[in-house]
């Protein structure tokens, strides 16, 4: 595991760590997880179906003609 000395700071009441540009996570949020007396971040994935189609690769491959038949009409007992 890679590993590089940090600094810490204060920003108001929270403590911050400057995280360089070779430990960079995407996006703008993350997950912090508390391990023993390790701190754990982890990158979020996006939320919703935009994220999801965002990671998806576009289908190349023609999809069959499909007839569109008007509906059968409703028998009235």
């Amino acid at each position: 595991m890679e590993a590089r000395r940090v600094r810490l700071f204060r920003n108001g009441r929270n403590q911050a760590v400057r995280i360089p540009v070779e430990f960079e996570l995407p996006g703008d949020e993350a997950l912090l997880l508390r391990e023993g007396d390790r701190l754990v971040l982890l990158p979020t994935r996006k939320r919703g179906l935009l994220g999801l189609l965002a990671t998806m690769e576009p289908l190349d491959e023609d999809f069959p003609e499909i007839e569109d038949r008007p509906p059968a009409p409703e028998r009235m007992f």
